[in-house]
């Protein structure tokens, strides 16, 4: 069941309700399946602060995460975020949830990080000067001041994750989705990451493969081949995830304990 949020009458929290996504296959040989399923039966209720999500590659990590703000459509169930449909309701919902891709070059699209910025509050702010202004702020608020003119390309990768984080953050979504944003970082920069994080008052959920990162979460999804295979703490799902990898895919245990999401 959704809550309600304080002085609105929208439910808050993101509702997946009995989610498959199933894509065409390109020349398929002979006998083998025209389609692939991405995910298959996905009941999650999301209301907690952190919420991670692993699994290994090609598991459905990318999908789930896709679907959260429309870029990914369900073939079959729905996604609601705060009571508003990802496919009816696209426009609302990608207002309200941000997302962070696995590169940020991928999505830094401006030469410089203050023009990035500029450009995602053009609508939040018309007028040029009440821009540069918001941007500012918003450049200054992560540390991103003396960076902020120079090339995207001279950046490092934390630095460039961070303003790609930046200028989701300036348009204020109220879900933040993050694609592996890890991945690309050394030590330090991952460090940093974690703490940026840890410091949003933004619902955040993300997928990783990084365990630490993903222990800092309120609640861990553990997705394999297309289902939530475990649902519940990172104290009890970081271990069956690792015992998961270590465990040849014909013997594959049954989740160790209670699952929220439906596989």
């Amino acid at each position: 069941m959704l809550t309600q949020r304080a002085g609105h009458g929208a439910p808050s929290g993101i509702e997946l309700t009995d989610v498959s996504v199933v894509v065409p296959v390109d020349d398929p040989p002979p006998g083998a399946p025209a389609h692939k399923v991405l995910l298959e039966g996905v009941d999650l209720s999301l209301t907690e602060t952190r919420v991670a999500v692993i699994g290994a590659n090609g598991s459905g990590k990318s999908t789930l995460l896709r679907l959260l703000n429309g870029l990914v459509a369900p073939s079959s169930g729905s996604v609601a975020v705060h009571g508003l449909d990802t496919v009816h309701d696209a426009r609302a919902v990608r207002q309200r949830v941000g997302f962070v891709f696995t590169d940020p070059l991928s999505q830094l699209v401006m030469p410089t990080g203050r023009e990035d910025v500029e450009l995602s509050l053009r609508r939040r702010h018309p007028r040029r000067a009440e821009r540069a202004t918001a941007a500012q702020e918003v450049l200054d608020r992560f540390g991103l001041g003396p960076l902020a003119d120079q090339s995207v390309h001279e950046l490092s990768g934390g630095e460039r994750q961070l303003m790609a984080l930046a200028a989701v953050l300036a348009v204020g979504p109220e879900v933040l989705v993050l694609d592996e944003p890890s991945t690309l970082l050394d030590l330090r920069n991952r460090e940093l990451l974690r703490r940026t994080l840890a410091s949003l008052d933004e619902q955040v959920i993300l997928s990783t493969h990084d365990l630490e990162l993903a222990a800092d979460a309120d609640r861990v999804l553990v997705v394999e081949d297309g289902r939530i295979a475990f649902d519940g703490a990172p104290a009890a799902a970081v271990p069956f995830y690792r015992q998961l990898c270590l465990e040849a895919p014909a013997t594959s245990a049954a989740p160790a304990g209670p699952t929220r999401g439906r596989s």
